[in-house]
């Protein structure tokens, strides 16, 4: 299932070295992320709370929205973020082990990706890197913790963001803070009290969840290694505690038809549920991961091989395609976008393996990693490594 590098390797980690079952697990993490991140593309970000607030014109597009809000709404982003907090260990522990300075270099290296997150937020407002990057500091400082204390703590400051939840329902309640833009589409009109609290929910939830999987991945669970009977069970508790708790959040909010009341409460059960959910989805891509290879599982693999380059390109075509293009279409709803998420994956299930039969990292790893080690690196495959390809583990 993994393969450890030589101690000696002074350069990025090459494609034997890899844990595919955290390729997978990314793959599938990145490509589940566009199906929200899309409808903010189109509609604005409040549609992506609010399923009345742009989007939802027949029977379709409720059942794409619903069905997005209990079965895709943070648990993708939950596992994206999951294994952010475990590629940062990952990281830590071979640049240690290759006798480089692993702190300042991660460091470096996270520097460097506040940087792309903000270049990409100025592109869509939506950007979630720059929120790693500054986690990233906080779980360095935290790495050393023992994985139970680490779990536990990063649980904790998830759920926080609860906190911050009931304190925007308050200002909500109690003011007449404007929530446009963060449940009704109109303009934003200058009160950013609650849009503030949103975001620093939003944080939270990524430290938090990066937290967890920093001690998550160190417990082995991340790798495949532990008995498959452990996978079943966190996938059918975590499945039945998970779904039916952002269930009841849908319900919650739809019986008080979309009203301010509960614009931000309304979001609570989904949020409990959403680390139970994303433990549910995780053990069921482990399991499958741990069966006999087959053409999708290597395609997902290189999806999060690239998961970076395909995070940006989803942007670039979210913003060209919705925002831009079919900016004026007024027969562009939810299940439109669908079919536009669609062809997306379609698009990069393709690209991601063409690409890297022929170069070793998708573009904007390489750039990224040329940038973090301060030197070039080896782009293109080797003419008898294409050939032979990468045994999966």
């Amino acid at each position: 299932m993994t393969a450890h590098p030589p101690p000696t390797d002074t350069g990025p980690v090459q494609g034997f070295a890899r844990i595919v079952s955290l390729d997978l697990i990314r793959g599938v993490g990145v490509l589940g992320i566009l199906l929200m991140n899309a409808v903010s593309f189109k509609f604005g970000d409040a549609a992506y709370f609010n399923l009345s607030a742009g989007g939802s014109e027949t029977w379709l597009d409720w059942a794409v929205g619903v069905g997005g809000e209990i079965f895709v709404d943070q648990k993708f982003m939950a596992l994206f973020s999951l294994l952010f907090g475990a590629g940062m260990i990952l990281f830590i522990d071979r640049a240690g082990a290759r006798g480089r300075r692993a702190a300042l270099l991660n460091l470096w290296r996270n520097g460097l990706l506040l940087l792309i997150g903000f270049l990409h937020a100025l592109l869509w407002s939506g950007d979630v890197l720059m929120a790693y990057a500054l986690s990233s500091v906080f779980l360095l400082a935290l790495r050393k913790l023992p994985n139970r204390a680490l779990i536990s703590l990063g649980v904790a400051v998830f759920l926080l963001s609860v906190g911050t939840t009931l304190a925007a329902q308050h200002v909500a309640d109690t003011t007449a803070a404007s929530l446009a833009d963060v449940w009704t589409p109109e303009e934003n009109s200058g009160d950013d009290t609650a849009q503030s609290l949103v975001l620093l929910g939003f944080f939270l939830r990524a430290l938090g969840l990066i937290l967890v999987g920093a001690g998550l991945y160190r417990t082995g669970f991340m790798n495949g290694d532990m008995p498959a009977r452990t996978y079943q069970r966190t996938a059918v508790v975590g499945l039945a505690v998970g779904l039916p708790l952002a269930a009841a959040g849908v319900i919650v909010t739809a019986a008080s038809d979309y009203s301010r009341e509960v614009a931000f409460i309304g979001q609570v059960p989904n949020t409990l549920g959403t680390i139970p959910a994303a433990m549910g989805y995780m053990s069921l891509i482990i399991l499958w991961n741990n069966r006999a290879d087959g053409w999708l599982k290597q395609r997902l693999r290189a999806v999060g091989r690239m998961a970076l380059t395909n995070y940006l390109a989803q942007t670039v075509l979210g913003v060209f395609v919705l925002t831009r293009l079919l900016a004026d279409a007024d027969d562009v709803n939810r299940a439109a976008v669908l079919v536009f998420v669609a062809a997306v994956w379609a698009l990069q299930v393709w690209w991601s393996q063409a690409w890297l039969r022929r170069f070793q990292f998708g573009p904007a790893e390489w750039l990224w990693r040329v940038a973090t080690y301060r030197r070039g690196q080896p782009l293109r495959r080797r003419r008898a490594a294409r050939t032979a390809g990468e045994p999966a583990r």
